[in-house]
């Protein structure tokens, strides 16, 4: 009998055990849709933004109202102090500190930061988190390639993660939307090379009208991106090395930018060591959507999808998976060169894995 209470008392504690304390560097696209995405999650709680822009009123106004994804359910009103806004009546601190050493994130009890930045990319300087500032766990927002650090593809390689792993990343949304590709062609087919181009939506890297852009020094993202298709470069194919190692050298790609807010589409090509057929190769693509590491599990929601009907970039607005393959655009030339189409919501489903990575470092333990 008293081992039979013990075990309710033990399993009592886990499920009221309180949520870690998180706080979001970069209120930007990314950083709102993190903070909306784990806002509900019980294992978070969201209590800390820096933004440097626009102060509490714009992070009130742009977290509750948002043209592509819509208005949050969520009540968001700007505080008389400029020093926090609200959400429900939930007080959340607001700083403006374009050096992220200056927040206070230990006087919030802050344990996990989401750097959506897009600025620090290096482990000397991303360090500071732990060494100066007291937080445990970083989530980064944009791939750091540097050994200590574990770019993140969620049903890829999280396993790789450790609880001595202090800085991690996300990867890039691009990264994310091939990587389930990637593994299920290598793993079935092998993989010889491969090109990659994704058709990715306006961001704010690019020039609404035609002026000097000082974000990226890309001529091309100076051009107006509400007119203009702009090639431009991409690092997701060359960062998929850093999930698969072993295919380091053999793919790359480009981009090209459209005038369009929102979900993207990669054209992956890939040259495979076995016979395959577009029959055979969506098959494997559907098998792994539908169980497996990239189907829905205790630490993600589903990875990849796999879509038989003719749908269209609008149709994937507010999808939270990484990856959806057009099944009717799948090809084989010559029985080794297979060409797939795959959709994503470039921001929503990049978002939601941001604040899974941070929802998984908690559900494992490994911020004590």
């Amino acid at each position: 009998k008293l081992q039979f209470l013990y075990l309710i008392d033990r399993r009592t504690v886990q499920h009221t055990k309180m949520p870690v304390k998180v706080g979001i560097n970069g209120f930007g696209r990314m950083g709102r849709l993190s903070f909306r995405l784990g806002y509900d999650m019980p294992e978070l709680e969201i209590v800390h933004v820096n933004e440097i822009i626009g102060g509490s009123v714009h992070a009130a106004y742009l977290v509750k109202f948002d043209s592509t994804h819509g208005t949050w359910e969520k009540e968001c009103e700007d505080g008389d102090d400029g020093k926090h806004f609200t959400v429900d009546g939930k007080r959340i601190v607001f700083t403006e500190e374009k050096d992220f050493r200056a927040v206070d994130w230990k006087g919030s009890g802050v344990d996990i930061v989401l750097d959506c930045t897009g600025k620090f990319l290096k482990t000397e300087v991303l360090n500071d988190y732990i060494t100066k500032c007291g937080v445990k766990k970083v989530v980064v927002s944009a791939p750091v390639k540097e050994p200590s650090v574990v770019n993140i593809v969620m049903g890829c390689n999280e396993e790789k993660v450790t609880a001595d792993h202090h800085i991690v990343t996300a990867a890039s949304c691009t990264t994310n939307c091939i990587g389930p590709i990637i593994k299920v062609m290598h793993e079935n087919l092998g993989i010889e090379t491969g090109m990659i181009t994704t058709i990715h939506d306006v961001t704010g890297t690019q020039s609404l009208v035609d002026m000097v852009n000082t974000k990226k020094n890309d001529l091309r993202r100076s051009r107006s991106g509400m007119l203009n298709l702009a090639p431009t470069s991409t690092g997701s194919a060359t960062a998929i090395a850093e999930v698969f190692p072993e295919l380091k050298g053999k793919l790359n790609g480009h981009a090209i930018r459209v005038p369009l807010l929102n979900a993207s589409i990669t054209d992956i090509v890939l040259n495979v060591k076995k016979d395959t057929s577009a029959d055979e190769v969506n098959a494997l693509l559907q098998d792994a959507a539908a169980e497996g590491p990239l189907a829905a599990n205790a630490e993600h929601g589903p990875i990849m999808g796999f879509e038989r009907r003719p749908l269209v970039a609008t149709d994937y607005t507010n999808d939270k998976r990484s990856s959806i393959v057009d099944a009717p655009s799948t090809m084989v030339v010559a029985n080794r060169m297979v060409k797939i189409y795959a959709w994503y919501d470039n921001e929503y489903g990049y978002a939601m894995r941001m604040a899974e990575i941070a929802r998984m470092l908690v559900k494992r333990n490994f911020v004590a």
